[in-house]
């Protein structure tokens, strides 16, 4: 994987302890998460604004999808990874070639889904 150190990232997810988890195994594998936001307005503004090199993405924000943050990370050609309890059959066919990590996952799953999207 190439050079993480200091990469900012933008984290999306509802459940607290979840993205407090992912939070942890980022800095951990040396990146600086940068904002964490769990409601789909606000995510969608961060991502618009955000000075971010990767961004991860919860599927399902109470109970709204967040591709339209991915939509808004894309045009920005940000890359970004989904995070789900649901496997590829919750992603729309736009998204189906998108780095995926399924829930629960460890660090190194999420280090591997990393490497894949700054590949890609």
């Amino acid at each position: 994987m190439k050079q993480v150190a200091g990469l900012k990232v933008l984290v999306v997810e509802d459940e607290g302890l979840v993205a407090l988890m992912i939070e942890g195994m980022l800095e951990d594998l040396g990146f600086e998460v940068v904002a964490s936001v769990s409601r789909l307005a606000d995510a969608r503004t961060i991502a618009a604004k955000a000075d971010v090199d990767l961004a991860v993405l919860d599927v399902n924000l109470a109970g709204e999808p967040s591709f339209s943050i991915a939509e808004v990370l894309r045009g920005r050609q940000i890359p970004f990874i989904f995070s789900t309890g649901y496997g590829l059959s919750g992603l729309p066919d736009e998204f189906a070639h998108q780095p995926l990590i399924g829930k629960p996952f460890s660090k190194e799953e999420l280090q591997q889904t990393i490497a894949a999207a700054l590949s890609s």
